[in-house]
C-alpha cells in the first residue's frame, strides 16, 4: 500500500464515530467523583490544587473504564498513585528551573511507559496518560511542600473514584457476565452458520477473552457468582462436538434425513445456547425455548443418525443440559481452589518487570515504541518550550497520547487528537472569552465536559478528544492558567505533536509485514503440535505420557489470533510486499484453520480412557509432529513446504489402513490441507525465485 493511500485510510479510521452502546450511569458516576474533588479542593485549598485533584480524579475514572478483569478500584488507585509520583518526581526535578534535568527523567519515564506496553493494553494506556497528565500537573506546583500536597490531592483524586466504585457498584461483575455471555452467543452463533455451512470458521477470541475472564484473584475467588464458573468449559467442549455433528467427512450425508435432522439439533443447540447467554448477561434464571427442548429430547435421534453422528448428537445434549445446569443463578459461590488463580497487583510487579526486561531485544516492537515515544516527547518538549506560545505541553502531551506500538493505531490517533482538539479547544476558548466564568463555573463545566468524555469515548477517539481538550481549557481556566494562549497557539502545539509522532514511526518503524511469515510460521507449528496431542491421545487413551491436548489447543488459539492481529496490522501499511501479499496471506490462514478444524473433528471423538490403544495413531502423531516443524521451519525461510513424513505415514495405511474410520479420513484430511497450505504459498514462492533468476541477455 502507498504512503498517500496509507494515509487516507488512517484518517479515514480516526475520524469515524462509532454507533456503541452508552453507559450514563457508570459516566455520571465518574462525573460524581470528579465533582466531589473539585468541589472540595476549590473549597479548602484553592484552584492550583484543584486542578491537579481533579487531573487525578480524572485519569483515576478513565483507568476504570479500561478492558480489564481486575477489580475496578485497583485499576483507580493504580492510576491515581502513578500519576502522583509522576508529578511530584517532576517538578523535584525542576521541571521549571532546571528543565534538562526535567528532561533526563521525562525521556526515562516515557521509555519505562512505551516498555509497559508488554503487560498488555490497559498497563500501556495507564502509563501512557500519567505521563501525558503529567506535563501539565507539574507546571502547578511552586515548591516542593506544595509539589508534595498536589502529589497527595491527586492520590487523593484516585482514593474518591475507587471508593465510589464500591459505594454505588454498578453491575457487579459485568465485564465477566459479558464475556461469559459473549462466548455463549459466539457458539449459537456458530450453530447456525453451520446449518448452511457445515465447515464453517469459527473465530476463538471470544473463548479465549471468557478464559481471560476467568482468572481472579483470591479475594475474587470467594465473591464470584456461581454462574461465571463452569459454563466456559462447556461452552470450550461443545465447539468440537458441533463440528463434528455438522462436518460431511464424520459421515453425515450434505443432503437427506440425517442432514435435517442435524440441522433441527444445531438449531436447538443454538436456542439454548443463546438462552443461556442471556440468563448469564442479566443474571436471570434460564428460560428455554419449548420447540429446542423438544427437539433435543425426541426419541428419533437415535433411529436417523448412527456411528460417529450419533455419538455427537448425545454428547451436544448432554453438554447443553450441563450450561443450562451451571447458567441458573445461584447463591453459593465458588472456592479459591476451583478458580484460574490470578495474581494481585503485588505478585504481579515481578511479572510485569519479567515482561519489560524480555522485552529489550533489538526486534521486539514493544522496545521500538518506547525508543519512538521517548525520543519524540523529549523532542515536542524542546520545541513546545522554545516556540513563544507558552505552555508548549500541548506538543508532547499530544505525542505521547496517540503513539501506540503499530502503525495504524498511531495514524490515526493523530489524525483524530488533531481534530478533537481543534473542535474541543476552540469551543472551550470561545466560551471563556465570551462568557468569562468565574472559578466554580470553569469548574462545572470541567465537570461537564468529563461526563461527555466517559459517556463518549467509546464511540470514538475524534470525540472523546474534543471532550479532553474542553476539560483542560476549563479546568486551567479556573485559575487563570493558559487564558493569554489562543485557540491558534493550541492547535498548532496539538499539530506538532502529532506530526512529531507521525514523523518518529516513519524514521524509525516497527512495520508488521516482514514478519508475517514467522506469524503464519507460528501458527502452523502450534496447530501440529495440537494434532500430534489429538492423535497421541488415540495411541494412549489414558493419555498418560501423551502432551496435554487442552493446552496445546490454547496455544495454537494463541498464535492464530497473533496471526490475525498481524494481518490486520499490516494491511494499511506504506509497506513494499516483503512478507506475504494479502491474496496469499488470506489463503494460507484459510488453510492452516482447516488444518485446525481437522484436528478438532478428531478431538471430538477421543476415546475414552478405557478403550483399546490404535497403534497406527502413535505414527501419524510422530508424522504431523515432523512435518508440521518442519513445513514452519520452511515457511520461515522462504522455501517451499512440504509433508514428507506425514505423506509416507499416510500412504503406508493403503496396504494396512487404521481400525477407526475417523483415524483414517482425519489423517488423510489433514494431509490435503497441508497440500493446500503448499498451493497457496506457491504463488510468492514462484515470484521469489524469478525475481532472482537473473536475465537471459
Amino acid at each position: 500500500m502507498s504512503w498517500l493511500r496509507a494515509l487516507k485510510e488512517t484518517a479515514r479510521s480516526g475520524l469515524t464515530v462509532e454507533r456503541r452502546q452508552l453507559e450514563p450511569v457508570i459516566a455520571a458516576r465518574g462525573a460524581l467523583g470528579l465533582a466531589l474533588v473539585v468541589g472540595l479542593s476549590l473549597a479548602l485549598f484553592g484552584p492550583a490544587v484543584a486542578a491537579s485533584s481533579a487531573f487525578g480524579a480524572f485519569q483515576a475514572a478513565i483507568a476504570t473504564f479500561q478492558r480489564s478483569w481486575r477489580p475496578r478500584p485497583t485499576l483507580a488507585l493504580a492510576s491515581g498513585a502513578s500519576l502522583a509520583v509522576s508529578t511530584f518526581l517532576g517538578y523535584v526535578t525542576g521541571a521549571g528551573s532546571h528543565p534538562f534535568l526535567f528532561l533526563a527523567l521525562l525521556l526515562l519515564w516515557t521509555f519505562l511507559s512505551g516498555l509497559a506496553w508488554a503487560a498488555g493494553p490497559t498497563a500501556g494506556i495507564i502509563a501512557s496518560s500519567s505521563v501525558a497528565i503529567m506535563l501539565v500537573t507539574v507546571t502547578l506546583p511552586t515548591s516542593v511542600a506544595t509539589a508534595a500536597g498536589h502529589a497527595a490531592m491527586i492520590f487523593a483524586g484516585g482514593v474518591v473514584q475507587a471508593a465510589l466504585v464500591v459505594l454505588l457498584p454498578v453491575r457487579r461483575w459485568g465485564a465477566q457476565r459479558d464475556a461469559l455471555a459473549d462466548a455463549l452467543a459466539a457458539e449459537a452463533d456458530y450453530a447456525r452458520r453451520l446449518r448452511h455451512d457445515p465447515v464453517a470458521p469459527f473465530d476463538p477470541v471470544p473463548l479465549m477473552t471468557a478464559r481471560s475472564a476467568a482468572a481472579v484473584t483470591p479475594r475474587q475467588a470467594r465473591r464470584r457468582p456461581a454462574e461465571l464458573h463452569g459454563a466456559r468449559g462447556l461452552a470450550e467442549r461443545i465447539r468440537p462436538v458441533l463440528a463434528s455433528l455438522a462436518d460431511p467427512a464424520v459421515g453425515v450425508p450434505e443432503e437427506g434425513s440425517q442432514r435435517d435432522r442435524v440441522r433441527e439439533l444445531l438449531a436447538a443447540a443454538a436456542a439454548v445456547l443463546d438462552a443461556a447467554a442471556h440468563a448469564i448477561r442479566h443474571g436471570e434464571p434460564v428460560t428455554l425455548p419449548p420447540p429446542a427442548v423438544a427437539a433435543l429430547r425426541t426419541p428419533d435421534t437415535g433411529a436417523i443418525l448412527s456411528g460417529p453422528p450419533r455419538r455427537a448428537a448425545h454428547r451436544l445434549a448432554a453438554l447443553l443440559g450441563d450450561v443450562v445446569e451451571t447458567a441458573e443463578p445461584r447463591t453459593e459461590t465458588t472456592g479459591t481452589d476451583e478458580a484460574r488463580t490470578r495474581p494481585t497487583m503485588v505478585r504481579l510487579a515481578p511479572i510485569v518487570l519479567a515482561k519489560m526486561r524480555a522485552e529489550l531485544r533489538p526486534d521486539s516492537p514493544i522496545l521500538r515504541h518506547a525508543v519512538r515515544v521517548s525520543a519524540v516527547t523529549a523532542a515536542g518538549y524542546l520545541l513546545g518550550a522554545a516556540l513563544p506560545f507558552g505552555h508548549g505541553y500541548w506538543a508532547p502531551m499530544a505525542s505521547v497520547m496517540v503513539m501506540r506500538p503499530d502503525f495504524t493505531q498511531t495514524y490515526a490517533r493523530s489524525v483524530a487528537r488533531f481534530g478533537g482538539t481543534l473542535v474541543g479547544v476552540a469551543l472551550a476558548t470561545a466560551v471563556v472569552r465570551t462568557a468569562h466564568p468565574g472559578v466554580y463555573l470553569s469548574a462545572a463545566l470541567a465537570v461537564l465536559c468529563a461526563f461527555g468524555m466517559y459517556l463518549l469515548m467509546r464511540t470514538g477517539y475524534a470525540v472523546a478528544q474534543a471532550c479532553v481538550a474542553a476539560y483542560v481549557v476549563f479546568l486551567l481556566g479556573m485559575d487563570g492558567a493558559g487564558l493569554t494562549q489562543t485557540v491558534r497557539e493550541r492547535v498548532l502545539l496539538t499539530l506538532l505533536g502529532g506530526v512529531l509522532a507521525m514523523l518518529g514511526y516513519a524514521v524509525y518503524p516497527a512495520w508488521e509485514t516482514p514478519r508475517l511469515r514467522g506469524r503464519l510460521a507460528d501458527w502452523l507449528s502450534a496447530s501440529g503440535r495440537y494434532a500430534a496431542a489429538v492423535a497421541a491421545r488415540y495411541a494412549e487413551p489414558a493419555g498418560q505420557s501423551c502432551p496435554d491436548v487442552r493446552e496445546a489447543l490454547l496455544a495454537a488459539r494463541a498464535a492464530r489470533v497473533a496471526w490475525q492481529e498481524a494481518v490486520d496490522r499490516a494491511t494499511h501499511e506504506p509497506v513494499r510486499h516483503r512478507g506475504l501479499s494479502h491474496a496469499t496471506a488470506e489463503a494460507a490462514g484459510h488453510a492452516v484453520a482447516e488444518f485446525g478444524r481437522a484436528a478438532m473433528l478428531l478431538e471430538a471423538h477421543l476415546p475414552d480412557r478405557g478403550a483399546t490403544p490404535l497403534p497406527a495413531a502413535a505414527g501419524l502423531a510422530e508424522a504431523l509432529r515432523r512435518s508440521t516443524e518442519q513445513g514452519a521451519k520452511d515457511v520461515r525461510e522462504r522455501r517451499e513446504p512440504h509433508w514428507d513424513d506425514l505423506r509416507e505415514t499416510v500412504a503406508d495405511w493403503s496396504a494396512d489402513p487404521p481400525d477407526h474410520f475417523l483415524l483414517e479420513r482425519g489423517g488423510r484430511l489433514l494431509l490435503d490441507v497441508l497440500d493446500e497450505l503448499t498451493d497457496a504459498l506457491a504463488p510468492d514462492f514462484r515470484d521469489r525465485v524469478i525475481r532472482r533468476r537473473p536475465e537471459r541477455s
